[in-house]
This record gives structure tokens, sequence and C-alpha cells, in this order.
């Protein structure tokens, strides 16, 4: 792709973000698509919010459980990045149509004390980093389609990254933790869709430890030239699949000792 194609497709999506109407396939438009076109893209998506007036607020990794890798046919997580606009309170009521598809995803945040960066960052760095450790639900939409409707091909990986990791919106929980008063491998959650069990899972279908999960993206960030700043949020990634969140649904998220989230849909 070429930077003018990067822009296009750029505007395209928040075009879409603004006017509800999702846009076709960029993997379909543009069958040459890299790994690297898709995060230019998601580059010039960061570059046009920030000139809105949008603040980072931190940072979404995706695509960390087997399951979902296997589902998209790669090997590797994918990021995105965190505006102002996107952070809700646990109990919010969303409003209606602020979304197109929205569906939730139970996670574990990290919130940072200090900076952190580089291509040779450890786990026990991001301990020493963190600030605390919370519940968290990400909420998920997408301005691409899921699928093509003419060929019935899936989007893939360059679409949800180009898609800002199809990131919508953040809820976190009340409670905070210190990162060593709970073995993260082992936090869960149940989660609930007005009132039904809809998914269970624990932390370490995220890279066998959440942890690792911000490593992985501190090393991806320092290929860029960036790094996690201090007071940023970290979503390490969903170990429940998504939950499909219509007009009326009313989520919640048990994690037990670790606290608990709780977001609505107008």
């Amino acid at each position: 792709m070429t930077p003018e194609q990067h822009a296009q497709a750029a505007s395209d999506l928040l075009n879409a973000e603004t006017t509800g109407e999702q846009i076709g396939l960029l993997s379909l438009r543009y069958p040459d698509i890299t790994m690297d076109d898709a995060y230019e893209v998601q580059n010039a998506i960061y570059r046009a919010k920030l000139a809105q007036g949008r603040k980072v607020i931190g940072w979404k990794i995706g695509l960390t459980s087997k399951a979902m890798q296997s589902a998209l046919n790669i090997d590797i997580p994918d990021s995105g990045i965190l505006f102002d606009d996107m952070r809700f309170d646990s109990g919010d009521t969303v409003a209606k149509g602020r979304f197109i598809q929205p569906r939730i995803e139970a996670e574990i945040a990290f919130v940072m004390k200090k900076a952190i960066g580089g291509e040779g960052v450890t786990q026990q760095q991001v301990i020493d980093a963190t600030d605390y450790v919370a519940p968290a639900i990400e909420i998920l939409d997408t301005r691409i389609l899921r699928q093509d409707p003419a060929t019935g091909r899936a989007r893939v990986i360059f679409d949800t990254i180009s898609d800002n990791a199809a990131n919508a919106g953040i809820v976190l929980g009340k409670q905070r933790h210190s990162i060593d008063a709970f073995d993260l491998r082992w936090v869960g959650a149940l989660a609930y869709c007005n009132g039904e069990l809809e998914e269970t899972g624990l932390g370490a279908g995220v890279l066998d430890n959440p942890v690792e999960s911000v490593v992985w993206l501190a090393r991806r960030m320092a290929q860029y030239g960036q790094s996690i700043e201090p007071g940023q949020v970290i979503l390490s990634g969903s170990f429940i699949r998504p939950i499909e969140c219509p007009p009326g649904s009313k989520l919640h998220t048990d994690f037990g000792d670790f606290g608990k989230v709780d977001i609505n849909f107008g």
C-alpha cells in the first residue's frame, strides 16, 4: 500500500465510526496488504484522533489466546490504542447507537507507574513498572464488515489491526490490586449477559501469563520507536470469547476476589 492508500483507508474507517456504516474488507480492496500496512493505517487513525483533541490513555492487546489465533490463522497477538473517549466506569450505560456491533471481553488491566520499552523487556521489568492491576471489560466494535457479502470471505488480521484492533471501549472495575497480590494465571471470570452465564475463563489463557502479554506489547512498540508511558492502562487480552451485546444487554463479569465489572447497553 502507498501512503495515500493508508490515509484513505484511515479516513474511511473514521467515517464509518461516525456514521455507523461499515466499510468493506481492506484485505479485499488491497490484496497485497501487509502487517506493516495495517499498522500504518492504524497510525493514521491515531494521528487524526490526536488532531481532533483526543488523548491516548493506553493500549489494548488482542488475539492472545490460542483459540482466537487459530480462528484467524495467525500465531501472534495484535495491538490497538485506547483513547480518552473510550473510558467507561463500571455500571455505566452505553448510549444506544454509540457502537455498530458491540461485543465485550473479560480482561486483566495493568496500570503503569513507570515508562517501559525496548526490545529486551522482561517480565520482571513489567512487574516493577506496574502500579496496580484491576478487573476490566473491553468493548469491541467493528467499523469493517466481519464478512464480505459477495464472496463470504471473513475479515483477516490485516483488517482488524487497521481497525484499531476492533477496539471501542474500556471499563475498569473499582478494585485495585498489587501485581503480586494474585497469581494472575489463576484469576478467572464468569461473564453474564442479562443474567445468563455466557463464558468463563482463566488469565492463563493470555499467553500463559497476562504479564507476558505486556512484555509482547512493549517489545512490539519498540520496533516502531514507541514505549508504554506512566499512567497508561494496558488491556492484556481476553481469556473468554467475545459476547454479543445487542441493545438492552446488561453485562456482569464476576472475577471472584479480584473484583467485578458491569456495563449496560441502551
